[in-house]
């Protein structure tokens, strides 16, 4: 027997019905356009529920009117949420509904075996599969890779640097890269593993890495937030901070890119624990960031080249961000990034912003690379890498190779310059 139509039309109706009013199964990323200064306090209102998180900007002292607010929501608040948005008549639009199996698709099918080639430099990797490749890189490179425990996190876990350098004689420069001092920007540690593996495997073969490691020694802290990184792949993949208790606060970690001492804890950082931003008790307060100090402080004559990667949003950025004071060599580094910008988009056709990083981006207290300008190494970066927003820090695997291939290419214009330079002003 034939349904009738008014049946069919029931069945339509409640089916549709029941996908609008329904609540959310998942978690979802909200772009949230913000117009007037309304906006802009609902907005940072909103953000205060703790079943919210920020992607973008930071911190809800950076939401400003004429800007996209990047929301993720937990699935129990979506519905709550978005009626607000439509309250206030604040246009948004969904980003990612379902961020569970985006997740799901970052962790699943990974090795732990680095001789898998390739294909393991293309997958994102638990904390203790990183130190299983760092102590598996030193064995299989001995000749050219050393390993250097700089200190401790909060929680004890070490923090590794490795150290990679050409066959050749003892050299006095040095360039540092560290990666993954906010926890949930996998793609850093990514890239950091994928710069290790690319400079092992194409010395004396691409002209360019080897002449990086023949006139330099390559320091590389693939996460320097360990306690954090591990946080994300356990209990909350959103993490940002550290993971240290906070005297009087339930809540835990500083936001390590917030604790050195460059302009300490001044606008732009937060000396609330809860805030994702706190820039710590004092400057460096946090083991983390003291270890990563006191290495530099002893290689300072010779690390000539600083450089942090991060995510997301494609920038490339240089001191200060800590004020919008304008660095001695301004000019000097805003042509090497625009440089480098103008290549990743001829060879990528991705789109990166460069320029000092208040001006950039918003003003950032206590970063570590302003602190490393002011300490003398003079030729100081923060790589953002992919992507502009799309998938933010779930980057799904697949954009992995682009995304370090596109940070290599800037490295590379960076180090090259820093070593023609510094043969130039060699007696």
């Amino acid at each position: 027997m034939r349904p009738s139509i008014q049946l069919v039309y029931f069945i339509c109706f409640h089916i549709f019905f029941e996908k609008c009013v329904c609540k959310s199964e998942h978690d979802q990323v909200l772009s949230v356009t913000v117009s007037t200064q309304d906006h802009v306090i609902t907005l940072q209102n909103l953000t205060s529920l703790n079943e919210t998180e920020l992607w973008q900007p930071a911190s809800p002292i950076y939401i400003t009117t004429d800007s996209e607010v990047h929301l993720h929501v937990r699935s129990t608040s979506v519905e709550h949420v978005t009626e607000v948005l439509r309250k206030h008549a604040i246009t948004y639009r969904m980003l990612l509904e379902n961020t569970p199996a985006l997740i799901e698709m970052q962790t699943k099918n990974y090795t732990s075996d680095p001789r898998s080639g390739g294909v393991f430099y293309e997958k994102y990797h638990s904390l203790e599969d990183i130190y299983h490749w760092i102590n598996k890189t030193k064995q299989d490179h001995s000749d050219m890779v050393k390993v250097i425990l700089i200190g401790s996190s909060f929680e004890k876990r070490p923090l590794y640097v490795l150290k990679l350098s050409g066959r050749r004689d003892e050299v006095k420069r040095a360039m540092w890269i560290d990666c993954g001092i906010h926890a949930r920007e996998w793609i850093a540690p990514a890239f950091c593993m994928w710069f290790v593996n690319y400079a092992l495997s194409f010395y004396n073969q691409n002209t360019e890495i080897t002449e990086i490691l023949n006139n330099m020694d390559v320091y590389i802290l693939t996460v320097l937030n360990p306690d954090g990184y591990k946080y994300t792949w356990t209990t909350d993949r959103m993490w940002r901070k550290s993971r240290s208790t906070n005297e009087d606060s339930d809540c835990f970690g500083a936001d390590l890119n917030r604790n050195f001492d460059a302009n300490w804890c001044t606008k732009g950082a937060s000396d609330n624990p809860c805030d994702p931003t706190y820039c710590g008790r004092f400057p460096e307060s946090e083991p983390e960031t003291q270890a990563v100090a006191q290495f530099l402080r002893s290689h300072k004559n010779t690390v000539k080249l600083y450089l942090s990667i991060h995510s997301y949003s494609q920038m490339l950025m240089f001191p200060y961000s800590c004020s919008y004071d304008e660095i001695s060599n301004h000019n000097e580094l805003f042509e090497l990034v625009k440089e480098a910008s103008a290549k990743i988009r001829r060879y990528y056709r991705s789109n990166y912003k460069y320029g000092p990083g208040a001006k950039t981006i918003y003003l950032a207290p206590g970063g570590s690379d302003d602190w490393a300008y002011n300490l003398g190494i003079k030729y100081s970066f923060t790589f953002e890498l992919q992507d502009r927003g799309r998938y933010g820090f779930l980057l799904p695997p697949s954009f992995i190779p682009q995304a370090c291939n596109e940070a290599m290419l800037a490295t590379k214009i960076v180090a090259l310059h820093v070593i023609k330079k510094l043969r130039e002003e060699s007696p």
